[in-house]
């Protein structure tokens, strides 16, 4: 059965972009999030041109073999200039939540305006047996709010960045979470967690 999950580099004091995001500036000054993806000498199966570390390789192509949907935010689609036309995965289809009107999309990005759960379900039809990985604080937040978020996954990068957005609003009660899995790598922690329902 398909799982909804979310994998998200993250600083250590919670933000998911540096200060100042959005189109043209990409997720500001929180490229050092990202170091990860190239600082290793193993090649990703999944990812072009993405170098990891072992240890990092290994979590990383597990999880992004899963994916068969990304469902990403309205300002994270803005800030990433919409993927150039596609996704986020080189082969997963992208929906975008939004409540504003649909600019012209390709036939790998398909728009919903009715609320995370026809999202969710959506890209889960989509994604048949696998995975719909979430992309965004705020639809992680609604998704979390609506019962619909299976598994988080932080990879946590060792820097404060002070500002920018954060990877979780606020929400109405406490979640809790069992921890799957810990990989410590270079220059990111993987910390892997299941929803408790």
């Amino acid at each position: 059965m398909s799982k909804v999950l979310t994998a998200l580099s993250v600083s250590v004091d919670g933000y998911i972009t540096g200060r100042d995001p959005g189109p043209g500036r990409g997720l500001g000054d929180g490229s050092r999030l990202f170091d990860w993806y190239f600082d290793g000498d193993v090649s990703s199966k999944e990812f072009e041109g993405f170098k990891l570390s072992e240890p990092s390789a290994r979590l990383f192509d597990s999880l992004a073999g899963r994916v068969g949907a990304s469902l990403a935010g309205r300002k994270t689609y803005d800030d990433s200039e919409g993927f150039g036309g596609g996704s986020p995965h080189p082969t997963a289809p992208l929906f975008v939540l939004s409540h504003r009107p649909a600019p012209e999309t390709s036939d790998r990005q398909t728009f919903i305006t009715t609320g995370i759960e026809d999202a969710v379900a959506a890209a889960k039809e989509a994604a048949g047996d696998k995975d719909v990985a979430l992309m965004g604080g705020g639809v992680v937040t609604e998704a979390l709010k609506a019962g619909l978020v299976d598994e988080v996954v932080l990879h946590q990068v060792p820097i404060l960045l002070g500002a920018g957005r954060p990877f979780f609003q606020e929400l109405p009660q406490h979640i809790r979470l069992r921890i799957v899995d810990v990989v410590a790598a270079p220059g990111v922690t993987h910390l892997h967690y299941e929803v408790q329902r």
